[in-house]
């Protein structure tokens, strides 16, 4: 699963900074613009991913160094 979410993740962090450098949505312009059905499941698992990346920075055992 965190493997999974952080691709997400990826691939909405790419999507923006092309939004952000290119006035370009990717994901909009593969799935017929922002409001057809595939790209808002697009949107909405990659908003999922990211609140599951958060729990990643309060794991101690996924941390390097960490020892209990």
């Amino acid at each position: 699963m965190d493997t999974l979410a952080l691709i997400l993740s990826v691939v909405g962090s790419l999507n923006w900074g092309l939004v952000g450098l290119f006035r370009f949505d990717l994901v909009a312009w593969l799935f017929g613009g922002q409001t057809a059905l595939g790209s808002r499941i697009v949107y909405a698992l990659v908003g999922l991913a990211g609140l599951w990346c958060v729990t990643l920075l309060f794991r101690k055992e996924d941390r390097i160094g960490l020892t209990d």
